[in-house]
């Protein structure tokens, strides 16, 4: 699949939506999260987010948002549509709603195994705060999660005409 020849949109994640991201998930995790759970962050009014190529579900995202501060619980692209900037174009609209919640800071956990992803939110500012021993259920044992965070320069959230890029304070 070429993503370039596709437009994208972002949108909110209906129920119609959730079996495609229950394919997504199933596809990419060896535990995926259940129905269950993607049901429940949308009934509790987390910011859950598709992207969609014409139409078609390639990508989504669950952000909890509390005392202001935000975590992404999670973030995936469909397996076929990986390596093409779509997990950038989804990350880059988590941020900017975070911005517009004059949110200070953002969290998230990262498989170590996961490169890919490391090298994503690094690219965007983030920096590795800790490790949670054994957080992953992997088919044989558990696997350590890096936590991640970037925060949020409260000057740049508010001042016309700065960069709207998240900084580091």
């Amino acid at each position: 699949m070429v993503i370039a020849e596709k437009p994208i949109e972002i949108r909110a994640i209906q129920t119609r939506d959730l079996t495609r991201v229950i394919d997504i998930e199933s596809a990419s995790y060896d535990f995926p999260w259940s129905a269950g759970v993607f049901s429940d962050c949308l009934s509790v009014g987390y910011y859950c987010r598709v992207l969609d190529l014409q139409g078609w579900p390639a990508a989504y995202a669950v952000l909890s948002v509390g005392a202001g501060e935000a975590h992404i619980l999670n973030l995936t692209v469909c397996p076929e549509c990986r390596s093409q900037g779509l997990g950038r174009h989804l990350l880059l609209d988590l941020l900017g709603y975070c911005r517009g919640q004059s949110l200070s800071r953002i969290y998230l956990e990262v498989r170590p195994s996961n490169e890919a992803a490391r090298v994503l939110y690094e690219s965007e500012g983030f920096e590795l705060i800790g490790i949670r021993r054994q957080y992953y259920r992997v088919l044989r044992g558990r696997e350590d999660a890096m936590v991640y965070a970037l925060h949020f320069d409260e000057s740049a959230n508010s001042t016309p005409g700065t960069d709207p890029r998240p900084r580091l304070v």
